[in-house]
């Protein structure tokens, strides 16, 4: 460390963060404590790396599992131009609905695939009450980059073919903020139409970790860590701070739709997101940010605080699609 780094570094008495009382008792379970996070493999080790997507993969199942099960949804597996698509519909949506929102699952940028993809949709489908195209894109360590990235923009060229630009909203999570972000900027870089409207919840928009909030927030999120050997294993080699592997640092002036951005207080990527917005407003792209008291990286989907943001989710699309 610099002696000027040192300088300007402000250390912090070790104290207890009490979970707010004013906070639902569904949300309140979102902070306790987790378990320790298994290491990370070495990054030439793929071997590693597949056991360990495999093991965190069997952690999240439980959990999607139960909410799916009471979740009466239709999904049909597409090919989307040599991309596989879940295209998930739920009952009761109008005949002449044609919205279509294309989310990008989650998980860190190499987990969360295949069956998990699915569920994760069907709950995405259930808490906006439209139909969504769930992309299950390649990942590393067998996939790294552009493999997500181009079977995102494969998605896109499909849905663009059966809907209008107007009728489709681009939504991503985490890693899947990343990838909608990315997607938007090299399709438009490519002379595609942009979607209607993009939601980016909590992204992992930044893959340097330069913000503050990756050291304010540290330890502080119980549920996410840095991540910097897995971005370095997913951009394989190539530079992090470029635009379709951190969308922050690209130019927003040449086209962006009008964006949805969610994050916590407790979040680890709160500066990714807050960075977002404000690169998203100086560009004069229209961008609402919400916040959430005590969010942490996973927000508080279940709970009446986690409904007050779905609510947003709904008007938003709403809005963008032009519904009356």
């Amino acid at each position: 460390m610099s002696d000027q780094t040192a300088m300007a570094a402000q250390q912090i008495p070790a104290r207890e963060l009490a979970v707010p009382a004013h906070l639902s008792e569904a949300a309140r379970m979102y902070l306790m404590p987790q378990p320790a996070s298994v290491p990370y493999p070495a990054l030439e080790d793929k071997a590693g790396w597949r056991a360990y997507v495999t093991a965190v993969d069997q952690g999240v199942l439980p959990l999607l599992s139960q909410i799916c099960d009471v979740v009466p949804a239709t999904v049909e597996e597409r090919d989307a131009g040599g991309a596989r698509v879940f295209d998930i519909a739920l009952p009761g949506l109008p005949d002449d609905s044609r919205g279509v929102v294309l989310d990008i699952h989650g998980g860190g940028l190499i987990m969360c695939g295949g069956e998990l993809c699915k569920m994760m949709g069907i709950s995405l489908a259930a808490r906006l009450q439209r139909r969504i195209w769930s992309v299950d894109y390649r990942m590393p360590p067998d996939h790294p980059y552009p493999a997500a990235l181009d079977d995102c923009v494969a998605a896109y060229r499909a849905l663009l073919e059966v809907r209008r630009p107007e009728e489709i909203v681009i939504s991503g999570g985490s890693a899947g903020g990343n990838l909608a972000a990315a997607l938007i900027l090299r399709a438009r870089d490519e002379g595609l139409p942009l979607p209607a409207g993009a939601i980016l919840s909590t992204p992992e928009i930044d893959l340097t970790e330069s913000g503050d909030s990756f050291q304010t927030n540290l330890g502080i999120d119980p549920g996410l860590r840095p991540l910097m050997p897995v971005n370095l294993l997913y951009a394989d080699g190539h530079d992090l701070r470029h635009p379709y592997l951190s969308p922050l640092f690209a130019n927003f002036t040449k086209g962006f739709p009008p964006t949805l951005l969610t994050t916590g207080t407790r979040d680890l990527y709160l500066s990714n997101t807050v960075r977002m917005h404000r690169a998203l407003r100086a560009a004069d792209v229209p961008a609402e940010l919400h916040v959430t008291e005590a969010g942490p990286h996973t927000g508080f989907p279940g709970s009446p605080e986690g409904e007050q943001i779905d609510r947003e989710l709904r008007r938003f699309i709403k809005t963008v699609w032009q519904e009356a």
